[in-house]
Parts: C-alpha cells; sequence; structure tokens
C-alpha cells in the first residue's frame, strides 16, 4: 500500500520522478577503438551503396550464355561480349550520376545530375532554381562514375568466362595479371570511396523519410 504525500502523489511516484530520465542521461565517450569501428561501418555503408551491383548482377547472368560458358565459338561471340561489358560499364558511370529526393506526397523522384541542376526523370514535376542548384554536378560524380567502371572491370577480369573468351591459353605472368591487378583495383576504390563518399541517393540506392 503507497503512503500518501502532502502533494497527494505517493511515494513511489515521487521518487520515480528523482530519477533522471534516460535520453537527459549522460552518454560515456566512445573509446578510440570504439570511433574506429564506428568510422569502419560508416564507410562500409558508403562502399555498399556506390558499388555497380546491378550492373554486375546482369553482367554475371548474362555473361555464360554470350560467351557460350567461354568458348566464344566466332568472333561474333566476342564482339558482342565486349559490346555488353561496354554497355554495363557505361550503366555504371550513368547510375553515379543519378539522384533521387521526395516530392510534397512523399513518393521518390528520380533524376540525372547535370550541371545546371537535377533533370527529372520519372515525373512532369520541375523544381526551383533553388532546389534544382543543390544537385548540380561536381567534381566528386565524376570520380565515382570512373571508379565505378574501374570496379565493374575488376569484377570482369575475376569472371572466368570472360577470361577464357578473350585469351583462352593465358601464360603465367597473364595469370598473375588477371589475380593481381583486380585486387588492387577493389582495395584503391575502397579506400577511395570510404574516404571521399558521395551523398547521392541515385536509382538502385533507398532514400530515408527524413
Amino acid at each position: 500500500m503507497n503512503i500518501k504525500i502532502e502533494n497527494g502523489e505517493s511515494r513511489a511516484a515521487a521518487e520515480d520522478k528523482k530519477q533522471p530520465l534516460l535520453e537527459n542521461a549522460s552518454v560515456p565517450p566512445k573509446t578510440p577503438a570504439q570511433k574506429a569501428i564506428r568510422r569502419t561501418f560508416k564507410g562500409t555503408g558508403h562502399l555498399v551503396r556506390l558499388l555497380p551491383t546491378g550492373s554486375v548482377l546482369t553482367f554475371q547472368v548474362v555473361s555464360p550464355i554470350l560467351t557460350h560458358q567461354g568458348k566464344c565459338p566466332n568472333h561474333t561471340n566476342r564482339v558482342v561480349t565486349l559490346g555488353f561489358l561496354a554497355i554495363c560499364g557505361l550503366s555504371c558511370f550513368i547510375l553515379r550520376l543519378t539522384d533521387s529526393f521526395r516530392d510534397e506526397r512523399g513518393k521518390v523522384r528520380h533524376g540525372l545530375a547535370t550541371f545546371r541542376g537535377l533533370w527529372v526523370l520519372d515525373t512532369s514535376l520541375n523544381l526551383s532554381q533553388e532546389e534544382a542548384a543543390r544537385y548540380r554536378l561536381k567534381f566528386i560524380d565524376f570520380f565515382h562514375a570512373f571508379a565505378s567502371i574501374l570496379v565493374f572491370g575488376a569484377v570482369a577480369l575475376f569472371d572466368k568466362n570472360v577470361i577464357k573468351c578473350f585469351c583462352p591459353h593465358p601464360s603465367d605472368e597473364t595469370k598473375q595479371l588477371l589475380v593481381t591487378v583486380p585486387i588492387w583495383i577493389g582495395v584503391a576504390c575502397s579506400v577511395l570511396f570510404i574516404l571521399f563518399p558521395s551523398k547521392r541517393h541515385g536509382i538502385g540506392t533507398s532514400l530515408s523519410r527524413n
């Protein structure tokens, strides 16, 4: 049974009011290791968002068909495969130049970043000059676009069907290059993506509610 106090509240309720709220409690300082881990997770999130996963998935599904499991019986197969690689690389480049926003109804709209602003693709909505200026192309956008092509090229060099098609009998030096070059490209681009992240939310990238 609770004991009543002068202001009509129970002693238990009065004691609860004396306890500090969780949101007002002091947050303990992070250790250097925790800060490093947090930066790593944040950088990994940027890296996952910037890798051309859609183009890579399409490439991995279609390349065995175009190359006939790496056999490439005639010259036409090599030309078609090379053209397909160029299309996938171009898609990696263009996707890095896209961005998105939410309209007044909360729907996500996508557009292509230009030097004047954002060219909206999926609606007739026109952004104001001030809003469009936020999406103008910058040097970092071209950097990420070219780096995405390099990452896709590294993935293509790891594909055994492509290697068998264009280089069916590689020498020992060529085999070593086919192993080391993609690895170094992946490591270099990963570090650069983490050090110089992009704030764009292009096609295939989720956009938060805020």
